[in-house]
């Protein structure tokens, strides 16, 4: 860093994986170490049929923002449905409709029903809303660090990002955080990710089937009592959410419980994820919080360290569409009715777009072009609270801790066996306190 904040990044050697044929996604040495993967993808085949997943694999950036576009041609509605539940549908469904509430699946749906949605849960993010939550949530974040300043050390994804991030959306949607707790988050969390990470079992589905079946009770016993009882939070704004010129003007009752329970998910997970991400990258690259210490109050150089981590490291990998009709796409022909995951992580790496992109580079001239909360309509309505929620926790980390280290070698981390995101199992951490923290 120079006296001014700018990142004086060194140059990156890229690794490539020699492709054999066959390669998948599947495989844990690739899921723990993706980018050599991507990155001989999209060299050799931008658009890869990979057949443990059975299902195309977007690598580039330019296919990937034509496809996140096109919503005619890929549909989001058929990608997220078409296989959700791996499988295991149709019992699935029926443990749901008997004992919770309903078989419910996620509002991933096209236009035009999509923008009317849009709309209506679009008001639980307000502009307002969200810069009012900073000073709020600043706390939660002093209180979860200051008791690891004294132990020196923590996991970042279970004793951090973790415990704040589930804090924070239960706070913000209404839930009694000590009715709640971050562990019981966690279990509801994977249970709904399961079953769009393509990896569920029938017996894991049987259990996520159970632990669905407590959380939609419980999310229905809270718009029962905000219906009669409207409070300053999330889940009054989308019970009494109105349209003022839509012949269905607002949420049905299968529509709060789906955009409830997916704010819950979302705003746990993949900021959980995030926040874990931005503390890698401080641990393994050495004189890196030092560096941004001077700068820590500066919003400028903050939110742009955050939107190159995010860029680097984004917590979401991929997500899916179906293919409405054959389409050729970079010289490979997909057709109607195939399924695509668009890599998000691989989009944001393709030096097609990003000079040097394994480089961290907070000057970078396009930083915030990357696709790590989507493209297009279906960009991810929360960002804004999610670049809100990780700035803060890397400001008053760096503010309070330096020497921060791995525990672990880097090879040893270990990621979460799903497609959709890219979820640190682990993230062992040591640190020391600053000799002079300035924080409050």
């Amino acid at each position: 860093m120079t006296s001014h904040g700018t990142l004086v990044a060194e140059p990156v050697e890229y690794e490539v994986m020699d492709l054999k044929g066959g390669e998948t996604r599947l495989d844990p040495v690739i899921r723990n170490n993706p980018f050599p993967f991507y990155r001989a993808l999209r060299e050799r085949d931008p658009v890869y049929y990979d057949p443990g997943l059975d299902l195309y694999l977007v690598t580039r950036y330019a296919d990937a923002v034509q496809v996140l576009g096109d919503n005619d041609t890929f549909s989001l509605e058929h990608g997220y449905q078409d296989r959700y539940g791996n499988g295991f549908i149709e019992e699935f469904a029926a443990i749901l409709d008997r004992d919770g509430g309903g078989f419910i699946r996620d509002l991933a749906i096209d236009p035009p029903a999509h923008t009317r949605l849009r709309r209506l849960i679009e008001k639980a993010f307000t502009a307002h809303r969200v810069k009012t939550l900073e000073p709020r949530i600043r706390p939660n974040v002093v209180d979860l660090l200051e008791p690891l300043a004294e132990r020196g050390s923590g996991d970042g994804k279970r004793d951090i990002g973790g415990p704040l991030t589930a804090r924070i959306i239960c706070e913000q949607l209404g839930f009694d955080w000590d009715e709640v707790g971050s562990d019981k988050v966690n279990i509801w969390t994977k249970a709904v990710l399961d079953q769009i990470g393509r990896m569920q079992t029938r017996d894991a589905m049987l259990e996520n089937a159970r632990v669905m079946c407590e959380l939609q009770n419980f999310i229905i016993r809270y718009i029962d009592d905000r219906q009669a009882n409207p409070r300053e939070d999330m889940i009054s704004d989308i019970v009494h959410a109105r349209l003022a010129d839509d012949d269905n003007p607002s949420l049905s009752r299968q529509e709060q419980i789906a955009t409830i329970r997916g704010f819950l998910i979302a705003g746990n997970d993949t900021t959980a994820a995030a926040i874990a991400n931005v503390l890698f990258v401080l641990a393994t690259r050495p004189g890196l919080a030092d560096g941004l210490y001077p700068e820590v109050d500066n919003d400028r150089v903050m939110n742009r360290f955050v939107e190159e981590v995010l860029r680097l490291y984004p917590p979401v990998h991929g997500l899916f569409r179906t293919a409405m009709k054959d389409v050729e796409l970079s010289g490979t022909l997909v057709p109607a009715g195939s399924q695509l995951c668009v890599l998000y992580a691989s989009a944001n790496d393709d030096d097609a777009k990003f000079e040097d992109p394994r480089r961290l580079d907070i000057e970078r001239p396009n930083v915030g072009a990357n696709v790590t909360f989507g493209s297009g309509i279906h960009k991810c309505v929360g960002m804004a609270l999610a670049r809100m929620e990780i700035k803060l926790v890397a400001r008053e980390f760096i503010r309070r801790f330096d020497n921060i280290r791995l525990t672990v070698p880097q090879s040893e981390l270990t990621f979460l066996p799903t497609l959709a995101s890219q979820t640190f199992e682990r993230l062992p951490l040591t640190f020391t306190r600053r000799q002079t923290t300035g924080a409050a």
